[in-house]
Order: C-alpha cells, then structure tokens, then sequence
C-alpha cells in the first residue's frame, strides 16, 4: 500500500519521530512522508510511533493511505523539498 504519514508532536520528540519514519518511508517535508510500505511494516511503524509519542501533550500521527502512488496526483508548488524521483 501506498500512504502518506504526518506528524506533529512536541519538540523534544521531533528528531525521534523524524528518524524512526525515515526507516520506513520517504521525507518529502517537514514532519511529512510518503511511501510503499506493507501492512505489517506499517503496523510496526504505528507500534514504534505510540511509543515516542505523548498524546496527553497533544501529539498525533495522521496517516492517508491508497491501494498505489498512481491513485494519488501530487502537485508541488514551491521547492520539493527531497524529490524521490531522482533515486535509481
């Protein structure tokens, strides 16, 4: 499956919340991802997530999600920040 992954959680546990994602998906900007990713990937990206974060300080995970990359249009107006399209 294909989604797209943002988070916003409190300063201290930025860079903890930015390194785990990158093990799975893609960073295309700040507290956004984007990727393939199974379901059992993904459900131990949620796991690892809930650990990090601290809900009663208002942190959240929103996760879109789509059968493939070729059902979504993405649009970039502005700077793309780490377009993936240049990996090999």
């Amino acid at each position: 499956m294909y989604i797209i992954l943002v988070y916003d959680v409190g300063q201290k546990r930025v860079g903890k919340m930015l390194k785990l994602c990158r093990k799975y998906l893609n960073w295309i900007q700040n507290s956004v991802f984007e990727g393939e990713i199974t379901k059992v990937k993904l459900k131990e990206l949620k796991s690892l997530s809930r650990k990090i974060m601290d809900e009663e300080q208002g942190d959240s995970l929103i996760i879109f999600k789509s059968r493939e990359e070729k059902w979504l249009e993405k649009e970039v107006i502005g700077e793309d920040k780490n377009p993936i399209d240049t990996f090999l």
